[in-house]
């Protein structure tokens, strides 16, 4: 389903993709910046995640908060977020309102103040915001398992960044990092929704046509080297019940094996909700779910698998059922894959998450703010053109395709292991030592 994309450079290197949509008068706005936890180094991890907040601190023609109540006042929604290749930030307004969007991001690309007293304050937020993920078990392991998935890429951190360093960072770390990655040589812009392109485009080269060209970010060279055998993690903290997380190294976006890739997850877990808003399908007819949930081993399972810049991770996890081995469930979910790997998945398997994909991805395409989210994602990760060749690239992964990737990547080599036992378990954690020394 080709969609109406217009692709334009401004003379300071800005990116910008214009996709009209006429249906309703309604329009979104949003600034990619290819910055995230990725280009961060060990002392400043967390620091794209910190600077995201302080862009909302003010600039000395939008005070503190003065963003929020501009929008809301005239009916529009805005957020922002980081993750590991990128930091985003929206507006969606009715379309006659547009023009504050292209206003407020183009003021605080170059004009945040980051005043010394709102760098402290933040400091608290940041780590408030990090001692309450810590709250949750799937952090922790989650957490775990990267940093020991990938010794030299710095998909190694959590995009929340490491404790001491939320709490040694800098008023000056912060905003080096700002004027080095906000600039807009290393931005996309994507417009969608109710509008004139030629019109929108002139009123952008109106508000950024005019901010100089930033210096060349610096450019992540670290590669991840070849895994060359089983790595694995015990954490034992206080917790409901045991957890197990399984990271195998996988292919960036870019790589022909993303789409096979894309749909061995979905086989083996469902196709979950793709749209910025999630949801979507919990896989119950998948084979993961009907070893481990129906068979009473795991309360919830899944596979994970998102689009990245370099080799991400394909990440299978589990929620052990109070009262069983986390060693039966990994021994249930490693059949799993070996099965997978060594037989072809069958027609109506394959047939299914075609269709699992496509419903999916239309229900992901509808409205502006979908759409601005997927094209400014894959433009990130690889590029937008990828929005149109989605669908195709599913449908013509076959089922040799699929143990082909399965068998070249869930191999015992090439995986992260990580067990989550709830301290005060004295019979888990024996079990749990014992297997991890084997």
């Amino acid at each position: 389903m080709p969609q109406e994309i217009h692709e334009e450079h401004l003379d300071n290197g800005l990116m910008v993709l214009l996709a009209p949509v006429r249906t309703a008068p309604v329009a979104t706005f949003w600034v990619w910046y290819r910055v995230g936890s990725r280009n961060e180094v060990p002392g400043i991890t967390g620091v794209s995640h910190w600077v995201e907040h302080m862009m909302f601190k003010g600039t000395p023609t939008l005070k503190k908060g003065e963003i929020m109540h501009l929008v809301n006042r005239n009916g529009g929604v805005d957020n922002a977020f980081t993750w590991t290749d990128f930091t985003a930030y929206f507006e969606t307004f009715p379309s006659d309102r547009i023009d504050l969007a292209l206003r407020i991001e183009s003021d605080r690309m170059v004009n945040s103040l980051f005043d010394p007293d709102e760098v402290a304050s933040e400091r608290t937020v940041i780590i408030s915001e990090r001692e309450g993920a810590e709250n949750d078990p799937h952090f922790w392991l989650a957490e775990e398992v990267g940093a020991t998935a990938f010794k030299v890429h710095p998909y190694h951190h959590d995009t929340v960044g490491w404790k001491t360093d939320l709490e040694t960072m800098t008023r000056d770390d912060l905003y080096r990092h700002y004027k080095t990655f906000y600039a807009p040589n290393n931005a996309v812009i994507v417009a969608a929704g109710d509008f004139d392109v030629n019109e929108m485009l002139g009123k952008i080269r109106q508000s950024f046509g005019s901010i100089p060209r930033g210096a060349d970010a610096p450019q992540v060279k670290s590669v991840e080297p070849p895994q060359e055998g089983e790595r694995r993690v015990l954490l034992r903290r206080p917790g409901p019940t045991s957890y197990f997380h399984a990271a195998y190294h996988g292919p960036k976006s870019s790589d022909p094996d993303f789409f096979p890739v894309f749909v061995l997850a979905g086989v083996l877990a469902g196709v979950g909700g793709m749209s910025f808003s999630g949801g979507g399908s919990p896989g119950r007819s998948s084979r993961l779910y009907r070893a481990l949930v129906e068979s009473g081993l795991a309360t919830g399972v899944d596979c994970g698998f998102r689009p990245t810049i370099d080799p991400g991770t394909i990440d299978v996890t589990a929620t052990v059922r109070p009262g069983v081995a986390v060693e039966k469930v990994e021994r249930a979910i490693f059949a799993e894959l070996e099965k997978i790997a060594s037989k072809p998945v069958t027609d109506a398997e394959l047939a299914k998450v075609h269709k699992q994909a496509r419903s999916q991805f239309v229900y992901a395409s509808d409205g502006v703010m979908n759409r601005g989210y997927w094209l400014g994602e894959l433009e990130i990760v690889a590029s937008y053109k990828m929005y149109d060749a989605f669908l195709d690239g599913i449908a013509n992964v076959t089922k040799a395709d699929v143990q082909r990737v399965a068998a070249k990547y869930l191999t015992e080599t090439n995986r992260t292991v990580g067990w989550f036992v709830p301290s005060g378990n004295g019979k888990a954690r024996r079990a749990a030592g014992k297997r991890a020394r084997r």
